[in-house]
């Protein structure tokens, strides 16, 4: 109890203002993309809202790179359309932030809004991007939340914010993965549920199947080396991702007396927004960096070093989410996605058979389709 009235221990850190409910009125909605759905992305579109309409929750099961954003703009169009209040929720503040530049481009007449921490002035518009601990904001308050990244650190197993997402939905929802664990596809064969997927990435091009490489103490480091100069010869850029935000450092520290051009990124490095940005343009040629850089990342040219891939840390979900960091760009679909460890575990195992299966539906499709 407190001041004479019972509180959560879990919700007690969460507290501010609470969105004003909007007026439902129908709003001019126009899409702006300056590129076509594939034919498969149109029908997995069309399929999402019809099961809107219907009344019918969704779960897009899509590889990393297949375009599950985009697939999800019609059921967005169509919700803000009729003006129902509308969300899409991710985990992380990053995507968060990058979502909020897309949808503003793809939506130029509509009124999008983001809010995460630091980020709460304005709370209503016709579509809000949040990530999901700012959705105890909306208590019963949304009639459609698309959420990404359902997989994702701390949204996956939270309870507290499990909570929050599904006391701010008083309408159906829409969830994204590259990743679904067999309860969650479980869930959704249920009445009033239903699961799509797209196993081929938008430019129908093989997702790049990772390498395992053994290597043992200093062997593990001189193999990063070289492979960062090789890299740099040939004009790529590299993710290096670790487990811990001590190794990201510590890492990087010796990495640079070898290897110039690099930084390192964690949830505790000052200036990130600044680094991550810089690489992007092309300003650094390699980040060492721990799962922060693991989702919402594509960049032209990219290849990939788990350093330390068995670490208890990394499984199968989590590689599978980094190695989708390669290959997503159509005039750059290849790449490297190297497992560094010093020895094999289930999880390095399950991720490049499921990757392997993915790239199976692609033997007996064309080129393109639309």
């Amino acid at each position: 109890m407190k001041n004479g009235k019972p509180y959560c221990r879990r919700c007690i850190g969460f507290h501010g203002d609470l969105a004003k409910p909007l007026p439902q009125v129908e709003k001019n909605v126009r899409l702006s993309l300056n590129y076509g759905l594939s034919k498969q992305q149109q029908e997995l579109s069309s399929k999402i809202v019809e099961n809107f309409k219907a009344g019918i929750d969704t779960l897009v099961y899509a590889v990393c790179g297949s375009g599950k954003t985009e697939i999800s703009y019609g059921v967005l169009a169509y919700a803000m359309s009729r003006g129902l209040a509308v969300a899409f929720a991710l985990p992380r503040r990053d995507v968060v932030i990058e979502l909020y530049l897309r949808l503003k481009d793809a939506f130029p007449d509509n009124k999008i809004v983001a809010v995460y921490g630091q980020h709460t002035s304005e709370l209503e518009g016709d579509c809000v991007i949040l990530t999901t601990h700012q959705l105890y904001r909306y208590p019963h308050y949304f009639d459609l939340i698309v959420m990404d990244e359902i997989d994702a650190f701390p949204f996956k197993g939270d309870p507290t914010l499990i909570a929050f997402f599904h006391a701010a939905l008083r309408g159906h929802y829409v969830m994204m993965t590259a990743t679904p664990s067999k309860d969650i596809i479980k869930e959704f064969h249920q009445p009033g549920k239903d699961m799509v997927c797209l196993r081929t990435r938008f430019h129908k091009k093989p997702i790049p199947v990772p390498r395992i490489i053994i290597a043992y103490g200093v062997a593990k480091f001189i193999v990063a080396v070289k492979k960062l100069k090789e890299y740099r010869k040939q004009g790529k850029q590299c993710l290096i991702f670790v487990p811990t935000v001590d190794q990201a450092e510590n890492l990087f520290f010796y990495l640079s007396l070898f290897a110039r051009g690099g930084d390192y990124v964690s949830s505790k490095r000052d200036l990130r927004a600044e680094i991550i940005k810089a690489f992007k343009q092309g300003k650094k040629q390699y980040l060492v960096t721990t799962a922060v850089l693991e989702r919402g990342v594509t960049i032209r040219g990219l290849q990939v070093i788990v350093y330390g891939a068995d670490n208890d840390i990394y499984d199968s979900a989590a590689l599978i989410q980094i190695s989708g960091r390669v290959g997503r760009k159509a005039d750059a679909p290849e790449g490297e996605v190297l497992f560094l460890a010093e020895r094999k575990t289930e999880g390095m195992i399950d991720a490049i058979k499921e990757i392997e299966y993915c790239n199976t539906f692609l033997q007996n499709m064309p080129p393109t389709d639309g």
